[in-house]
């Protein structure tokens, strides 16, 4: 494959330039110390034209998110046809730095081809497209996609099951249902639930609580819960309420994860605002590393040159690690100071 080519070749490169080897105090050096993984959703088209967007990546991260190319619209755009080249692409270049990925997403009402939300299929037939597309999807990556959302954003506002494509189609059994088939292709792949709005207290974390405490009454195969973290200076939970959530999920025995974390801010970003978005990433990292049970820390994209946020949020953005120049920014200093202090600690003991 041509990225394949431009990945390996991109390696050697940075490499004999002394460029792409981790230093000490890289974000996935200092994380490793600190026995947790640092990651963040990537962009592939990205990967494929953006060779500082991809080293960076590279060099900071030690976990990918398929951003878009393992959604259902991308995969198989048509009934029986199945369409991997994006997903191939993240995955050889996660392979070919030493990076574990966590596919995303198999079962979500969003991002849908048309042949299959505008066609006619009674409740067998949607259940036996969804377990074909889960099984082919997860077999093709079989020991080589570490963990899997296998759903996300099932839980409404008010935290009830949210009246999805999925749930009126098949029923609310679909999501056990959707972790078995996952299992039954991949039976070493730590599986999650992901959502958004449920990372600190509220109606909606019970919901999410809830949810997956009967899935595991259930028996479904469930291994840990996602928590999004999309946050903005005015809407981001308390660290302290993150922590009691996170403790109480592992009491299920689940692991937890800030899988999705970018903060948005007004633009031009100011000064006083960088420093206060940093320190709500830092008090998330550090909620994170207050729980054993928290085994992962990834953003929402690396730098705000590849954001979804001003595109869905017009005058935000700002809202990531790295800035439009992919220079760090100082949310990424402080990211990288809590991961020190972390690694640090962990040498001592």
């Amino acid at each position: 494959m041509f990225l394949r080519a431009v990945v390996m070749a991109a390696s050697l490169a940075a490499t004999l330039a002394g460029a792409l080897p981790a230093a000490a105090d890289t974000l996935r050096t200092l994380a490793e110390s600190a026995g947790i993984r640092i990651g963040t959703a990537a962009n592939v088209d990205a990967l494929d034209t953006d060779a500082a967007y991809a080293r960076l990546l590279a060099r900071e991260f030690d976990l990918l998110t398929a951003e878009n190319a393992m959604k259902f619209s991308v995969v198989q755009p048509e009934r029986g046809r199945f369409d991997f080249t994006q997903a191939d692409a993240l995955v050889e270049f996660a392979e070919a730095h030493a990076m574990q990925v966590n596919g995303h997403v198999l079962v979500w009402h969003q991002q849908l081809p048309d042949w299959l939300t505008q066609g006619q299929f009674s409740r067998d037939e949607l259940a036996a497209i969804l377990r074909e597309h889960i099984r082919t999807l997860v077999t093709r990556y079989r020991g080589r996609v570490a963990s899997w959302d296998v759903a996300a954003e099932a839980v409404d506002e008010d935290g009830r099951l949210r009246e999805t494509f999925w749930s009126r189609g098949i029923g609310p059994d679909y999501l056990a249902l959707a972790f078995r088939w996952t299992h039954e292709a991949d039976p070493q792949a730590h599986l999650r639930y992901n959502d958004y709005g449920g990372e600190g207290g509220g109606v909606k974390s019970d919901g999410i609580y809830d949810l997956v405490a009967g899935l595991r009454r259930k028996g479904a195969p469930i291994h840990g819960v996602g928590l999004q973290m999309h946050a903005s200076l005015k809407d981001a939970p308390r660290a302290s309420e993150v922590r009691i959530n996170m403790k109480r999920l592992a009491a299920l025995g689940l692991q937890t994860h800030i899988s999705e974390m970018d903060v948005m801010l007004s633009l031009p970003a100011s000064r006083a605002d960088l420093r206060a978005q940093a320190a709500l990433y830092r008090d998330m990292l550090q909620a994170c590393l207050a729980v054993p049970q928290c085994r992962s820390f990834s953003t929402w994209g690396a730098s705000d040159r590849y954001s979804w946020i001003p595109e869905f949020f017009p005058g935000r953005g700002a809202a990531l690690l790295f800035d439009t120049d992919l220079q760090p920014k100082p949310a990424y200093r402080g990211i990288r100071k809590v991961l020190g202090a972390s690694a640090a600690s962990a040498r001592r003991h």
